[in-house]
Protein backbone atom coordinates (compact mmCIF):
# COMPACT_ATOMS: atom_id res chain seq x y z
CA UNK A 1 0.00 0.00 0.00
CA UNK A 2 1.49 3.46 -0.78
CA UNK A 3 1.62 5.80 1.90
CA UNK A 4 -0.82 8.24 2.65
CA UNK A 5 -1.44 11.70 4.14
CA UNK A 6 -3.89 11.55 7.11
CA UNK A 7 -6.52 14.37 8.28
CA UNK A 8 -7.77 13.59 12.06
CA UNK A 9 -10.93 15.40 13.24
CA UNK A 10 -14.79 15.31 14.11
CA UNK A 11 -15.92 16.96 10.76
CA UNK A 12 -19.26 17.29 12.34
CA UNK A 13 -20.77 19.53 9.35
CA UNK A 14 -18.10 19.38 6.88
CA UNK A 15 -17.78 23.18 6.96
CA UNK A 16 -15.32 25.23 5.62
CA UNK A 17 -12.95 24.99 7.73
CA UNK A 18 -13.14 21.25 7.75
CA UNK A 19 -13.12 21.74 3.85
CA UNK A 20 -9.80 24.24 4.68
CA UNK A 21 -7.86 21.72 6.39
CA UNK A 22 -8.58 18.72 3.67
CA UNK A 23 -7.56 21.10 1.00
CA UNK A 24 -4.43 21.83 2.77
CA UNK A 25 -3.73 18.46 2.95
CA UNK A 26 -4.16 17.62 -0.45
CA UNK A 27 -2.02 20.42 -1.24
CA UNK A 28 0.84 19.49 0.79
CA UNK A 29 0.81 15.73 -0.44
CA UNK A 30 -0.64 16.22 -4.20
CA UNK A 31 0.68 12.67 -4.94
CA UNK A 32 -0.42 10.54 -1.86
CA UNK A 33 -3.56 8.87 -1.13
CA UNK A 34 -5.88 11.83 1.19
CA UNK A 35 -7.18 9.60 4.14
CA UNK A 36 -9.32 11.01 6.59
CA UNK A 37 -10.01 9.62 10.52
CA UNK A 38 -13.26 10.59 11.98
CA UNK A 39 -15.06 9.30 15.01
CA UNK A 40 -18.30 8.23 15.97
CA UNK A 41 -20.20 8.39 17.90
CA UNK A 42 -19.11 11.90 18.95
CA UNK A 43 -16.49 12.05 22.02
CA UNK A 44 -18.10 14.56 23.51
CA UNK A 45 -21.11 12.59 23.70
CA UNK A 46 -19.62 9.15 25.38
CA UNK A 47 -17.21 11.34 27.46
CA UNK A 48 -19.97 14.08 28.52
CA UNK A 49 -23.61 11.92 27.82
CA UNK A 50 -25.29 14.24 30.42
CA UNK A 51 -24.56 17.25 27.70
CA UNK A 52 -24.21 15.20 24.05
CA UNK A 53 -24.01 17.97 21.27
CA UNK A 54 -26.73 17.97 18.57
CA UNK A 55 -24.87 16.93 15.30
CA UNK A 56 -25.11 18.54 12.31
CA UNK A 57 -25.04 16.15 9.88
CA UNK A 58 -25.41 12.02 10.13
CA UNK A 59 -22.46 9.32 9.95
CA UNK A 60 -23.51 8.75 6.41
CA UNK A 61 -23.90 12.72 5.18
CA UNK A 62 -20.04 13.51 7.04
CA UNK A 63 -18.83 10.79 4.90
CA UNK A 64 -20.46 11.76 1.38
CA UNK A 65 -19.27 15.41 2.08
CA UNK A 66 -16.02 14.41 2.83
CA UNK A 67 -15.51 11.90 -0.23
CA UNK A 68 -17.15 15.20 -1.91
CA UNK A 69 -14.50 17.47 -0.62
CA UNK A 70 -11.58 15.21 -1.45
CA UNK A 71 -11.05 12.25 0.79
CA UNK A 72 -10.13 9.09 -0.76
CA UNK A 73 -10.74 7.32 2.04
CA UNK A 74 -13.01 8.18 5.46
CA UNK A 75 -11.79 5.65 8.25
CA UNK A 76 -14.20 5.36 10.79
CA UNK A 77 -12.75 5.21 14.71
CA UNK A 78 -15.51 4.21 16.96
CA UNK A 79 -15.60 6.17 19.96
CA UNK A 80 -16.11 4.42 23.09
CA UNK A 81 -15.07 4.58 26.73
CA UNK A 82 -12.33 2.09 26.45
CA UNK A 83 -11.17 3.74 23.05
CA UNK A 84 -10.76 6.96 25.41
CA UNK A 85 -8.70 5.52 27.81
CA UNK A 86 -5.84 4.90 25.13
CA UNK A 87 -2.51 6.39 25.53
CA UNK A 88 -1.29 8.84 22.92
CA UNK A 89 1.21 6.18 21.67
CA UNK A 90 -1.56 3.56 21.67
CA UNK A 91 -3.26 5.68 19.25
CA UNK A 92 -0.74 6.37 16.76
CA UNK A 93 -0.04 2.76 17.00
CA UNK A 94 -3.15 1.00 16.55
CA UNK A 95 -4.75 3.78 14.57
CA UNK A 96 -2.43 5.87 12.50
CA UNK A 97 0.32 3.50 11.74
CA UNK A 98 -2.10 1.00 9.94
CA UNK A 99 -2.75 4.06 7.06
CA UNK A 100 1.02 3.92 6.02
CA UNK A 101 0.97 7.87 6.98
CA UNK A 102 3.61 10.51 5.30
CA UNK A 103 2.31 13.22 6.88
CA UNK A 104 -1.13 13.86 9.23
CA UNK A 105 -2.31 16.93 9.19
CA UNK A 106 -4.49 18.24 12.55
CA UNK A 107 -5.80 21.49 13.98
CA UNK A 108 -3.90 23.83 16.26
CA UNK A 109 -6.08 22.94 19.14
CA UNK A 110 -5.76 19.03 18.49
CA UNK A 111 -5.81 17.40 21.04
CA UNK A 112 -5.79 13.05 21.92
CA UNK A 113 -5.53 10.18 24.35
CA UNK A 114 -7.02 9.52 27.60
CA UNK A 115 -7.88 12.72 29.61
CA UNK A 116 -7.14 14.89 26.30
CA UNK A 117 -3.25 14.73 27.33
CA UNK A 118 -2.22 14.56 23.71
CA UNK A 119 -1.15 17.65 21.99
CA UNK A 120 0.26 18.30 18.54
CA UNK A 121 3.75 18.26 19.92
CA UNK A 122 2.97 14.81 21.26
CA UNK A 123 2.04 13.91 17.90
CA UNK A 124 5.17 15.30 16.56
CA UNK A 125 7.18 13.58 18.91
CA UNK A 126 5.62 10.15 18.32
CA UNK A 127 5.63 10.70 14.69
CA UNK A 128 9.41 11.63 14.60
CA UNK A 129 11.24 9.67 11.77
CA UNK A 130 7.66 7.77 10.63
CA UNK A 131 5.38 10.41 9.50
CA UNK A 132 5.73 14.28 9.44
CA UNK A 133 3.11 16.52 11.97
CA UNK A 134 1.24 19.72 10.54
CA UNK A 135 -0.66 21.74 12.70
CA UNK A 136 -2.94 24.68 11.03
CA UNK A 137 -5.14 27.56 11.75
CA UNK A 138 -9.10 27.52 12.30
CA UNK A 139 -10.37 29.25 9.59
CA UNK A 140 -12.30 32.84 10.31
CA UNK A 141 -15.36 33.96 9.18
CA UNK A 142 -15.53 37.48 9.39
CA UNK A 143 -14.84 38.21 12.65
CA UNK A 144 -15.24 34.82 13.92
CA UNK A 145 -13.75 31.52 13.83
CA UNK A 146 -15.65 28.94 12.28
CA UNK A 147 -16.88 26.18 13.92
CA UNK A 148 -19.28 23.23 14.30
CA UNK A 149 -20.23 24.91 17.65
CA UNK A 150 -21.08 28.46 16.43
CA UNK A 151 -23.21 26.65 13.84
CA UNK A 152 -25.33 24.69 16.28
CA UNK A 153 -25.90 28.12 18.20
CA UNK A 154 -27.22 29.57 15.09
CA UNK A 155 -29.53 27.26 14.12
CA UNK A 156 -30.87 27.19 18.17
CA UNK A 157 -31.32 30.94 17.66
CA UNK A 158 -32.99 30.08 13.94
CA UNK A 159 -30.74 32.23 12.09
CA UNK A 160 -30.49 29.96 9.01
CA UNK A 161 -28.72 32.79 7.14
CA UNK A 162 -25.71 32.78 9.85
CA UNK A 163 -25.78 29.01 9.63
CA UNK A 164 -25.44 28.88 5.97
CA UNK A 165 -22.37 30.96 6.18
CA UNK A 166 -20.91 29.27 8.37
CA UNK A 167 -21.71 25.85 6.98
CA UNK A 168 -20.78 27.27 3.33
CA UNK A 169 -24.38 25.48 2.12
CA UNK A 170 -27.73 25.97 2.95
CA UNK A 171 -28.96 24.23 6.02
CA UNK A 172 -30.60 20.89 5.09
CA UNK A 173 -32.15 18.43 6.87
CA UNK A 174 -33.15 15.03 5.45
CA UNK A 175 -34.88 11.99 6.19
CA UNK A 176 -37.95 9.83 5.43
CA UNK A 177 -41.04 11.35 4.94
CA UNK A 178 -43.89 9.89 7.80
CA UNK A 179 -47.42 9.85 7.90
CA UNK A 180 -48.68 12.00 10.15
CA UNK A 181 -52.15 12.90 11.66
CA UNK A 182 -53.33 14.03 8.47
CA UNK A 183 -54.12 17.42 10.50
CA UNK A 184 -52.79 19.86 7.77
CA UNK A 185 -54.47 17.86 5.22
CA UNK A 186 -57.70 18.50 6.40
CA UNK A 187 -57.00 22.17 6.63
CA UNK A 188 -55.93 22.41 3.19
CA UNK A 189 -52.43 22.85 3.69
CA UNK A 190 -51.20 19.21 3.37
CA UNK A 191 -47.45 18.49 4.63
CA UNK A 192 -44.50 16.10 4.07
CA UNK A 193 -43.58 15.06 7.83
CA UNK A 194 -40.10 14.46 8.78
CA UNK A 195 -38.89 13.45 12.72
CA UNK A 196 -36.03 14.90 14.38
CA UNK A 197 -33.56 12.39 15.70
CA UNK A 198 -32.69 12.64 19.18
CA UNK A 199 -29.42 14.57 19.35
CA UNK A 200 -29.99 15.76 15.52
CA UNK A 201 -29.01 19.54 14.99
CA UNK A 202 -32.39 21.28 13.57
CA UNK A 203 -33.58 24.76 12.73
CA UNK A 204 -35.14 26.29 15.97
CA UNK A 205 -38.94 25.83 16.27
CA UNK A 206 -40.81 28.36 13.89
CA UNK A 207 -41.77 28.81 10.15
CA UNK A 208 -39.24 29.17 7.61
CA UNK A 209 -39.43 29.11 3.89
CA UNK A 210 -37.53 27.14 1.68
CA UNK A 211 -37.18 24.05 -0.59
CA UNK A 212 -37.84 20.90 -0.50
CA UNK A 213 -36.93 17.86 -3.19
CA UNK A 214 -37.08 13.96 -3.51
CA UNK A 215 -34.19 12.20 -2.47
CA UNK A 216 -30.71 12.92 -0.69
CA UNK A 217 -29.19 16.52 -0.21
CA UNK A 218 -26.99 17.99 -3.11
CA UNK A 219 -23.48 17.50 -2.66
CA UNK A 220 -20.72 20.26 -4.05
CA UNK A 221 -20.69 20.05 -7.75
CA UNK A 222 -23.67 18.07 -8.43
CA UNK A 223 -26.43 19.30 -10.50
CA UNK A 224 -29.62 20.79 -9.43
CA UNK A 225 -32.49 18.15 -8.41
CA UNK A 226 -34.57 18.29 -11.35
CA UNK A 227 -37.61 18.18 -9.08
CA UNK A 228 -37.65 21.32 -6.90
CA UNK A 229 -39.98 22.36 -4.89
CA UNK A 230 -40.66 26.09 -3.04
CA UNK A 231 -42.25 25.27 0.58
CA UNK A 232 -43.12 26.77 3.93
CA UNK A 233 -41.90 24.89 6.92
CA UNK A 234 -43.23 24.42 10.04
CA UNK A 235 -40.31 22.90 12.62
CA UNK A 236 -41.49 22.05 16.35
CA UNK A 237 -44.47 20.05 17.77
CA UNK A 238 -47.86 21.76 16.82
CA UNK A 239 -48.48 23.17 20.00
CA UNK A 240 -52.01 24.31 19.16
CA UNK A 241 -53.01 21.05 18.49
CA UNK A 242 -50.63 19.78 21.98
CA UNK A 243 -48.27 17.27 19.53
CA UNK A 244 -46.03 15.35 21.34
CA UNK A 245 -43.04 14.94 18.53
CA UNK A 246 -40.59 17.25 17.05
CA UNK A 247 -41.46 17.49 13.57
CA UNK A 248 -40.15 18.88 10.34
CA UNK A 249 -43.66 19.87 8.37
CA UNK A 250 -43.47 21.20 4.69
CA UNK A 251 -46.26 22.31 2.64
CA UNK A 252 -44.87 22.44 -0.96
CA UNK A 253 -46.55 25.31 -2.30
CA UNK A 254 -49.18 24.57 -5.53
CA UNK A 255 -48.52 20.89 -5.07
CA UNK A 256 -51.13 18.71 -3.82
CA UNK A 257 -50.68 15.45 -5.82
CA UNK A 258 -47.47 14.56 -4.92
CA UNK A 259 -47.03 10.97 -3.29
CA UNK A 260 -43.99 11.73 -0.77
CA UNK A 261 -44.91 8.52 2.45
CA UNK A 262 -41.92 6.47 2.89
CA UNK A 263 -39.85 8.23 0.36
CA UNK A 264 -36.42 10.67 1.46
CA UNK A 265 -37.04 13.93 1.04
CA UNK A 266 -34.10 16.86 1.74
CA UNK A 267 -35.54 20.18 3.41
CA UNK A 268 -33.83 23.77 2.99
CA UNK A 269 -34.09 26.20 5.02
CA UNK A 270 -33.85 29.86 3.25
CA UNK A 271 -35.13 32.52 5.72
CA UNK A 272 -36.98 32.27 8.97
CA UNK A 273 -40.51 33.83 8.83
CA UNK A 274 -41.81 33.63 12.80
CA UNK A 275 -41.42 31.48 15.89
CA UNK A 276 -44.09 29.00 16.71
CA UNK A 277 -47.35 30.28 17.87
CA UNK A 278 -50.01 28.76 19.95
CA UNK A 279 -53.19 29.48 18.18
CA UNK A 280 -57.26 30.22 19.74
CA UNK A 281 -58.50 28.22 17.36
CA UNK A 282 -58.92 26.53 13.54
CA UNK A 283 -59.83 30.17 11.92
CA UNK A 284 -56.98 31.96 12.88
CA UNK A 285 -54.76 29.11 12.28
CA UNK A 286 -55.64 28.97 9.06
CA UNK A 287 -55.20 32.59 8.22
CA UNK A 288 -51.64 32.44 9.82
CA UNK A 289 -51.14 29.60 7.64
CA UNK A 290 -52.03 31.49 4.23
CA UNK A 291 -49.58 34.70 5.79
CA UNK A 292 -47.04 32.38 6.21
CA UNK A 293 -47.77 30.81 2.28
CA UNK A 294 -47.82 34.48 0.77
CA UNK A 295 -44.81 35.58 2.80
CA UNK A 296 -42.83 32.34 1.55
CA UNK A 297 -43.89 33.16 -2.06
CA UNK A 298 -43.07 36.77 -2.19
CA UNK A 299 -39.64 35.99 -0.39
CA UNK A 300 -38.70 32.79 -2.85
CA UNK A 301 -39.47 34.84 -5.66
CA UNK A 302 -37.53 38.30 -4.51
CA UNK A 303 -34.52 35.74 -4.14
CA UNK A 304 -35.04 34.65 -7.53
CA UNK A 305 -33.91 31.20 -7.08
CA UNK A 306 -36.50 29.93 -9.08
CA UNK A 307 -39.64 30.82 -10.85
CA UNK A 308 -42.67 30.22 -8.60
CA UNK A 309 -46.59 29.43 -9.64
CA UNK A 310 -45.54 26.62 -12.02
CA UNK A 311 -44.02 23.39 -11.00
CA UNK A 312 -40.91 22.31 -11.73
CA UNK A 313 -41.29 18.60 -12.37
Amino acid sequence: MSRSVVVIGNFDGVHPGHQAVLAQARDLEPKRRLVVVTFWPHPVSVLHPESPPMLLTSLEGRVELLQAFGADQVQVVGFTPEFARRSPRDFVKNVLMPLRPARVVVGENFRFGAGACGSVETLRRLGEGRFETTALPLVRFGDEETCSTRIRQALEDGDVVLAARHLGRPVRFRGVVVHGDQRGRQLGFPTANLPVPQYRACPADGVYAGWVWEGHHVLPGSPSPANRWPAAISVGTNPTFDGPDRRVESHILDRDDLELYDRPITVEFTRRLRGQIRFNGVEELIAQLNSDVARTRDLLAAEGSAPLGATTS
